[in-house]
This record gives C-alpha cells, sequence and structure tokens, in this order.
C-alpha cells in the first residue's frame, strides 16, 4: 500500500484529532520566527543546526538522541527553539525512509551526509511540520553556507528543495521507513496488512498517557487536560510542554505512561497486603501502580541513574517502595513474593512511536543477545514466587524470540508454572491482542482510530506446585 506525503500528512493530523479531542492549542513547537524580507537574517538557523545534530546522534546508535540533548548546539538555544529543534529531528526519523525516497529522486549522486542531513532537516520541516517553504529553504542554503565542506552545494541544497516545492514531492510508501531487515521479520511475523498498519503507526506522533492513582476521577483529569478517558482508565491527551506546569502534575495524582505499558501490572492484579517485587523497574511507571494499589512493592534495577526518576515520582505522588540499585539477578536477599513482574531488558522495537531512534539503532544481533538475557531474568524471577504466586513476563519488543518464544522455554524448564490466561477487557488491552495461548501481543496498529499504543508481549505465570 502506498500513500503519498499529502495523503500522510491529512493521516498525521486525523489521527492526532482521533487520539486527542482538544487537539487545538496544543500543537507541535511552532518553527522560530523568519522574516522573508531579511535575506541576511540568521533567525532560526540555529534550530535548525541543533536538529541535524539530534539526527545524527539518533543515527549513530542507541541512546544517543538522548545524550546528544546536553550538547552545546542544543542547550545553547532557548527553550523554544529547543523544543523545535527536538520536533524536527523526531519528524524527521520517522519519515527517514520518505524523506530520503525523495531526496533519491532529485539527486544524480549521493551528496556528503552534512548536505543530506541540511536536506533530511529542511524536508521534515516542509512535509511533516508544515513549516512555511521560505523559512526551511533559507535557512537551509544559509546552514550549507556557513561551513567550508557544505558551502559548495549550496546552490545544490537551494535547487533540491526549491524544486521539490515547485513539482511536488511525488510518491512515497510508509514501509520505506522500516529498516528492510525489521520490515522482513514483521512481516513474515504479522502478515503483510499488519505490517502496513505498523509503517503507518511509525509516521505518527503519539499522543501522551496518563496513569492515575486508583481514587482519582479520570473523568475530571482528561477534562483538565483536554484528553479523554481510555479502557483501562487511562487518560489521553494531546497536551504538549512542561509537564510540571499540568494541573494534577503537583499533587501527584498521575504519572506519564503509555496505555500498553500500563496492563501488565493489571494482569499482576496486586492487592493490599501482598508482597511484590518489580524486578527492572526503571523508569517506573509499574512500581507506581504496585504501589498504588496498596502492594508492598520491591523495585530493583541495576541503573542508579535510571532509578532518580522512579524516585522522584514516589515522592511526588506520594507512594513508597523499597528501591534497590541492583542486577535483579545478584540481588542478595532471601525473600521470595507473592508475585513477580519482570518487564525484562530488550531490543524496544514496539516503542517506536515514541523513539522512532529504536528502529535504527536496533540491529539483527541484539536480538539473540537480549533473549539470553531475558531467559536469564526469567529463571530468577522464577525463583523467588512463592508457591501459588505469580508471575508476569513483559517485553515492548515486537520480535517473538524475545516474547513467545521465551514463554514457551521457559515452561518447558519450570514445570511449576501454567499460563492464566487473559482477559483483555479487564486489564484494558484490545480484544484483538489475545493469543491462542492466553497470552497478549499488543501492535502499536491496534486502537490506531485512537491514536495506537506501544508494543507489548505480556504473559501471566502462576505458579502451581
Amino acid at each position: 500500500m502506498s500513500r503519498g506525503p499529502e495523503q500522510g500528512r491529512s493521516s498525521a493530523a486525523r489521527g492526532r484529532r482521533m487520539a486527542d479531542k482538544a487537539r487545538a492549542g496544543t500543537r507541535a513547537p511552532r518553527p522560530p520566527k523568519v522574516d522573508p524580507r531579511d535575506e541576511s537574517a540568521d533567525i532560526g538557523v540555529e534550530a535548525r543546526l541543533a536538529a541535524g545534530v539530534l539526527l545524527n546522534a539518533a543515527l549513530e546508535g542507541r541512546g544517543g538522541l538522548d545524550a546528544a540533548l546536553s550538547f552545546r548546539e542544543v542547550t545553547d538555544l532557548p527553550g523554544p527553539d529547543r523544543a523545535f529543534a527536538r520536533a524536527v529531528a523526531m519528524a524527521a526519523l520517522r519519515r527517514l525512509g520518505e524523506i530520503d525516497q525523495i531526496l533519491d529522486r532529485k539527486l544524480q549522486k549521493s551528496p556528503p551526509l552534512a548536505v543530506r542531513t541540511i536536506l533530511r532537516v529542511a524536508l521534515a520541516q516542509t512535509l511533516v511540520l508544515e513549516t512555511p517553504a521560505f523559512a526551511a529553504v533559507s535557512t537551509a542554503v544559509k546552514l550549507a553556507e556557513r561551513e567550508t565542506k557544505t558551502r559548495p552545494y549550496k546552490n545544490l541544497v537551494n535547487a533540491v528543495l526549491r524544486g521539490i516545492e515547485r513539482e511536488g514531492p511525488g510518491l512515497t510508501t510508509a514501509e520505506s521507513n522500516l529498516p528492510e531487515w525489521l520490515a522482513a521479520r514483521w512481516r513474515g511475523a504479522y502478515g503483510e496488512a499488519t505490517l502496513t498498519g505498523l509503517a503507518l503507526a511509525a509516521r505518527e506522533e503519539p499522543a501522551t498517557d496518563l496513569s492515575l492513582k486508583p481514587d482519582v476521577d479520570a473523568a475530571a483529569v482528561a477534562e483538565a487536560l483536554d484528553g479523554e478517558v481510555m479502557i483501562g482508565n487511562t487518560v489521553r491527551t494531546g497536551r504538549r510542554g512542561d509537564l510540571a506546569s499540568w494541573p494534577g502534575f503537583d499533587d501527584g495524582i498521575w504519572w506519564v505512561q503509555d496505555a500498553a505499558a500500563a496492563v501488565p501490572v493489571r494482569l499482576l492484579a496486586p492487592t493490599t497486603g501482598e508482597s511484590i517485587v518489580d524486578f527492572c523497574a526503571a523508569p517506573g511507571g509499574k512500581t507506581l501502580q504496585i504501589a498504588a494499589s496498596g502492594a508492598s512493592v520491591v523495585a530493583l534495577d541495576r541503573s542508579a541513574p535510571r532509578l532518580k526518576r522512579l524516585a522522584e515520582n514516589l515522592a511526588r505522588t506520594g507512594l513508597s517502595a523499597e528501591v534497590f540499585a541492583v542486577p535483579a539477578e545478584d540481588w542478595d536477599d532471601p525473600r521470595t513474593f507473592d508475585a513477580v513482574l519482570l518487564d525484562a531488558p530488550c531490543t524496544a522495537t514496539g516503542t517506536f512511536r515514541r523513539n522512532p531512534e529504536v528502529l535504527r539503532a536496533t540491529k539483527p544481533a541484539d536480538v539473540a543477545k537480549l533473549a539470553d538475557v531475558q531467559h536469564r531474568l526469567l529463571d530468577a524471577a522464577a525463583e523467588r514466587v512463592k508457591p501459588g504466586g505469580r508471575l508476569v513476563y513483559c517485553v515492548c519488543s515486537l520480535e517473538r524470540e524475545e516474547g513467545e518464544t521465551q514463554v514457551i522455554a521457559f515452561l518447558r524448564r519450570n514445570p511449576a508454572f501454567r499460563t492464566a490466561p487473559a482477559d483483555p477487557a479487564a486489564v484494558g488491552a484490545p480484544t484483538e491482542a489475545l493469543t491462542p495461548e492466553g497470552w497478549l501481543r499488543i501492535l502499536p496498529s491496534m486502537w490506531a482510530e485512537k491514536g495506537g499504543l506501544d508494543g507489548f508481549f505480556i504473559a501471566r505465570l502462576d505458579r502451581v506446585g
């Protein structure tokens, strides 16, 4: 299925409206103002330069974009320009394949990466963010003029961008935004129609989902945040900007958590007085869910820096947990628990809506390497489950080796455990996510009419012996 950028823009707008009934007033950051009469002004050039830095950092490897947010080219910008630079970089990442399709039709030979970056940044603005063409083209040419290695290409930059503006971008395919090896895997695992749905989901900027404390009125929160209540009592909002300024933040009544990421704890079903351990807890949304249920929770994670956000959210929400910065399999404590949650380290390919860089950063070898880690953690988690207790295993990956295959192998190794079939409606998951085995396989293309979800595999395993 092929769709042009014009269709893509209307699809993106439609998806955002469906995900957020009050999108008006919560738009993506606007570009820095550029006066078309002032040909000498460099207004907005620094923001575009920062966008290119962020884009290339994301393409260089996992975690690159987050690291680049601390680079001088980004931190020296005023707040609105920083937000715009990040929005441009994310738009370029989501549509990178389509952008390169358009450029390759206009270029007789591939220019240096620095020049292609300038062109990618400009097209992300005009084709995705609907930045006025004069601003995108003018600043792109100014960027090319600034560096010795790109200066000889300034006329090429101008000609290519003005040609696309004049003649239109032509047809592109959403599937081109997916790396070929991942597209082939997903086509084989889920079929051609689902692959198309995944590719379309990868184009979209997701709304923000909030999990609430159990006694909070979801409808009131949704009204205050111009959002809507989703199945499972998640509130989804299209609001952007500083979370700390949002209604309810200081009161600690909600925390950010994708609607799909809230499902594993609902399947775990913690209750007041139970003892539960969250094996790989950071950044902590699931720990907060467990603590809010009234259960006693221990949160483990090997990354002390990543646990800082959990500690901050515990303080803000008034919830409590025992927190240990230690690898779960090395935790030296004799306790066993009523329930164990294992949200295992994974390729995170199911999070591409929020983290489009994972599609470029993940390599085929990562799947097997992480599957070995998941195997060890599952066995360690099983040892912590009391007789009659339960274990929920989940990964935000679309790769079967990290989900279904792991559970099949685990059940063969551990005859004391049985699958407890999930009830999608009861845990706030799409009905079509239920597998024949009773597990949940949530795909980002599900609930597309409401803006989609992160991808997850989730299984509950009860200890019967």
